[in-house]
């Protein structure tokens, strides 16, 4: 049942989630989760049919891209880092597939985190492969490798500013690779960012032309328990995400105008 938001219509919207089991501590079922919750009617797009999920995405009325190990250098031309480990070339291909067909059918798109940076080199970008400092990685040395915290800023005059209605938080973090100003693929427009001792960060992005395309370099998906207002925030882009996939499947779009906030 949802709680906030708008009433979706019946049928809900069909939502496809990548997965990948490639990353010890994340859950799929937490990307399930927030679809359902939202309204959302969830599409496993698993790896063990990761041939044929292009066709699959023809279905679909609103895609997301989740979590997952390091994107493969070599599908944006560079050499590999050494502190890059394990790398899916058959996820990124099938990714970058399920990509293509969104963005070619006008269906919503929502990357998270690793989702973010693929989505960045679908449409042309690159990455930087290592973040020296490692203040940004989940802390790999406690227990239950709980997420890092630092401040993230929103253009006040985005979509996700709109949707989330703040334009300065404290987000978690749980990642080694970055998307900067320099890597940044033409058909994106950064949106949030966030400071690396000197060198900022673009923690979120939207699509120059596409009526929904967002992706958020942190994990909205999980509850974070510890800091009680992020999930409530986190709730309205999923809320967002899934009533535009409801649009979509109803040959419409329920986007508004950015709206700048003060």
């Amino acid at each position: 049942m949802r709680r906030s938001g708008e009433p979706i219509a019946s049928p809900a919207p069909r939502i496809g989630v990548t997965r990948w089991e490639d990353v010890a501590g994340e859950s799929v079922e937490r990307y399930w989760s927030a679809v359902r919750q939202s309204g959302g009617l969830v599409v496993d797009l698993s790896e063990a049919n990761a041939g044929e999920h292009a066709v699959v995405a023809r279905t679909l009325d609103g895609l997301m891209i989740t979590g997952g190990v390091d994107v493969d250098p070599a599908r944006y031309g560079a050499i590999r880092h050494e502190k890059v480990r394990t790398t899916h070339p058959e996820r990124d291909a099938m990714e970058t597939a399920c990509i293509d067909v969104a963005i070619a059918r006008e269906i919503p798109v929502l990357a998270i985190c690793r989702g973010h940076q693929l989505l960045n080199v679908a449409l042309g970008g690159t990455l930087l492969q290592h973040i020296d400092s490692g203040e940004h990685r989940a802390d790999l040395r406690a227990g239950g490798m709980p997420s890092r915290w630092h401040e993230v800023r929103i253009d006040p005059a985005s979509r996700l500013a709109g949707i989330l209605g703040e334009t300065q938080f404290r987000t978690n973090s749980r990642h080694h690779q970055a998307v900067r100003a320099t890597d940044l693929a033409p058909g994106l427009r950064p949106v949030a960012f966030a400071d690396e001792h000197g060198v900022e960060l673009i923690e979120g992005v939207e699509g120059v032309e596409q009526r929904w395309l967002v992706g958020v370099q942190w994990h909205p998906e999980r509850p974070e328990v510890q800091q009680r207002d992020f999930a409530p925030r986190m709730r309205r882009l999923f809320d967002a995400f899934v009533r535009e996939a409801a649009a979509a499947a109803e040959g419409r779009s329920a986007s508004y105008p950015a709206t700048p906030l003060d």
